[in-house]
């Protein structure tokens, strides 16, 4: 068997990773050029914004394509951001070290100076990470911005009231915020509270609003506990002269709020919006304002159960989705409990229940007859004669369904939620029998009911007995805005509800069909976005800010690595060459570090129309760079820059929110974490990839004159 490492111009597996990730190069960014997968076995179309959907549906039949795949799941896994980012510096790596290949650069050095270079860049950033407490304080500071309908006394800027100790306040039990808010809309785990009406308003503007006021003496409250976001210096004080509070306003909003469910259309008509981490959520949304507005209404009601509870941290396990194409945008909502799709003959049963409490059991496995939890063993000394009888002809399959429905029926269970798959005879008998049966239900749905209902979570209907169930539990049909319950094709969303329930559903409506998992998948990513950043207490500067600044360090380490080749050759004039090997590979090797931040840079500003083309985006970026350096300092410009917001994408401006420019941040741990997957898949790469010859071939290899290329074992 003869062994070669393969060549620069035959380095396969980087040629493939490049390939690869060239597909993906416009999901890069807050502003994605989203594509279209279209299946064709059945000629659907699904539109995707995200690397984990695009690595689902290529063919990856290469070793390096599964690596990849592997390397982008894996951040999905762990953080459900930043794949993008993996994909793109896999395929911006894979071409530089293709490049230094080429100038016979030693794949160890290569690995060693790469590594190096990135725990340097990742050492440097450090100085753009943000405190989330003094992130959210200056975003809530600078988002005050008078409308100019205002009288000339409103237009007073925001520093001089922060002089004169006017603060922003709050507002958690004055009255004016209760007047937002219907008295028979309260939230569970009141007294008293009638739960088929609390439900989530966003117009609460994370339950929370703004007013200006004189400093008193009583502080408010932490809103998320150890997260750093806090509201201590702001104070107290009714507005008696509002616009925003009168009669007649007071009036429209509590019509509107009349109904069942108030959705998620239009932008709220308050100055300010930051309830604990209201301008945070909206910095770290990227432009994606629907998920903006459906995450107020879950954060105003975690903050509501936390008042009761004593724990006020923002908790993602409280939070499910359920998609439901067919109509418009504007029907997305949040609902305390769990909202799901069943089938018409499902929904049937719902009619029977309407207005009745229920008996509930859950089923942590597969309701089937085969299921076996996972650990399972056969006893030992024991011969298994038949172990499915249902499956053979003439068997006694009906004899399990029987048993598994009288145990139903002997409890009165009216409601039963499956983890796994339900077997479709014993559905069919359930329905028939008024039984509500719904599987692939999560676990954290599971949780949530057992935390309220107190019921048992069993692995098999054997294990059934009456300590197992728990009450308390409704269903109905889910109902538009128009108050009418919906039937859209062949499912129909039903939403079990109780109260109290550590539970809120997303509903994701939108009327291309195409769009939904595009829609879902942002609204995950937003609120992952969210929950990383309270976890880590810190997040970077957005906008670009931290690749450039890696882009510049690379570019100076190199700078200097060069410069000390150079001294080193005159020094040893006797072997210039052996001196400077090392420093000269350095360079080129950090050189071409740089090279991946810079096309990320350029691909950003194309795909968000700061740039005609990769040209024109790399002469902003060099004029950045000079810039820089004319500062002297490369950090002290970033800072400079952001504060401006006139850098790259326009700025660190994402969108723009009520006639004013919201900044952009991103995660710390997810962003250094997607830089050294990428990387390391890189050089994992780089150091396999060979080619291994073996048969008959291995003979005429070692008489030719390239037999020095290989290695024979």
């Amino acid at each position: 068997m003869a062994f070669r490492a393969v060549n620069s111009r035959r380095h396969f597996g980087l040629q493939q990773l490049s390939s690869l990730a060239w597909a993906g190069r416009t999901l890069l960014g807050p502003m994605k050029s989203c594509k279209f997968v279209v299946d064709e076995s059945s000629n659907e179309s699904v539109l995707i914004c995200s690397a984990v959907r695009l690595m689902e549906s290529l063919d990856l039949t290469s070793a390096a394509g599964q690596l990849l795949n592997e390397t982008i799941q894996a951040q999905n896994k762990e953080f459900k951001t930043g794949m993008s980012t993996v994909l793109f510096l896999v395929g911006a790596w894979s071409n530089a070290v293709l490049e230094c290949l080429q100038q016979n650069v030693p794949v160890s050095a290569i690995v060693s100076v790469m590594s190096e270079g990135l725990d340097s860049c990742c050492e440097k950033v450090k100085c753009l990470q943000m405190s989330v407490h003094d992130v959210n304080k200056e975003l809530c500071s600078s988002s005050v911005r008078p409308s100019t309908s205002e009288s000339k006394a409103s237009q007073i800027p925001c520093h001089s009231f922060l002089n004169r100790q006017i603060f922003l306040y709050f507002q958690k039990d004055i009255s004016a915020s209760e007047e937002l808010v219907p008295r028979n809309s309260c939230f569970p785990q009141e007294a008293g509270c009638n739960f088929n009406e609390s439900l989530v308003s966003p117009l609460a503007s994370f339950g929370s609003v703004a007013s200006l006021v004189r400093s008193v003496d009583d502080s408010s409250t932490s809103v998320i506990s150890g997260s750093g976001v806090s509201a201590s210096s702001c104070k107290q004080k009714k507005l008696t002269h509002s616009r925003y509070f009168s009669t007649l306003a007071k009036s429209h909003i509590s019509s509107q709020l009349g109904n069942s469910q108030v959705y998620l259309s239009g932008q709220s008509a308050y100055p300010c919006e930051c309830y604990g981490l209201g301008h945070l959520a909206m910095a770290l949304s990227h432009g994606n304002q629907l998920s903006v507005k459906l995450l107020r209404s879950i954060v105003a009601y975690q903050h509501k159960r936390a008042e009761c509870s004593g724990s006020s941290q923002f908790n993602i396990a409280e939070i499910a989705t359920c998609c439901l194409p067919g109509l418009p945008e504007s029907y997305s909502c949040v609902c305390p409990g769990f909202i799901t799709l069943v089938s018409p003959e499902q929904a049937a049963v719902i009619k029977y229940f309407q207005d009745k409490p229920l008996w509930i059991l859950l089923m942590d496995g597969d309701l089937t007859e085969q299921y076996r939890h996972l650990g399972f063993t056969k006893p030992r000394n024991v011969r298994t004669v038949l172990e499915y009888p249902s499956l053979q002809e003439g068997g006694s399959g009906d004899s399990w369904l029987s048993k598994m429905l009288d145990s139903l029926r002997s409890l009165e269970v009216n409601l039963v939620l499956v983890k796994g798959n339900v077997c479709e005879n014993l559905m069919e008998r359930c329905i028939a029998n008024n039984i509500l049966v719904i599987g692939s239900v999560s676990q954290n749905v599971l949780s949530a009911f057992g935390e309220v209902t107190s019921a048992q979570p069993v692995t098999y209907l054997s294990q059934l007995n009456a300590s197992c169930l728990g009450s308390g539990v409704r269903v109905e049909l889910w109902k538009g805005c128009d108050e009418r319950a919906m039937e859209l094709g062949e499912l129909v969303p039903v939403w079990i509800k109780t109260q109290g329930i550590p539970l809120l559903t997303a509903m994701l409506t939108t009327t291309v069909a195409s769009k939904m998992q595009l829609i879902e998948d942002q609204f995950w990513t937003f609120v992952y976005r969210l929950h990383h950043a309270l976890k880590d207490g810190k997040v970077f500067l957005g906008g670009g800010a931290v690749e450039f600044l890696c882009l510049s360090h690379s570019q100076v380490l190199a700078e200097q690595s060069l410069k000390l080749a150079n001294k080193n050759a005159v020094k040893e004039f006797h072997s210039p060459r052996l001196a400077a090997s090392s420093s000269e590979f350095k360079s080129v090797v950090l050189q071409a570090l740089a090279t991946g931040w810079n096309q990320y840079l350029s691909v950003v500003m194309c795909n968000t129309a700061k740039a005609a083309s990769e040209f024109e985006a790399r002469t902003l970026i060099d004029h950045h760079l000079q810039k820089a350096a004319d500062c002297g300092s490369t950090s002290a410009y970033v800072l400079k820059e952001f504060g401006r917001g006139d850098m790259f994408t326009g700025g660190s401006i994402a969108f723009t929110d009520s006639g004013r420019d919201v900044k952009v941040y991103d995660n710390v741990t997810a962003k250094m974490e997607a830089w050294r997957r990428a990387l390391d898949l890189v050089l994992l790469v780089l150091q396999t990839d060979a080619e291994i010859i073996i048969g008959p071939r291995r003979t005429q290899l070692l008489n030719s004159h390239s037999a020095s290329e290989f290695m024979f074992l």
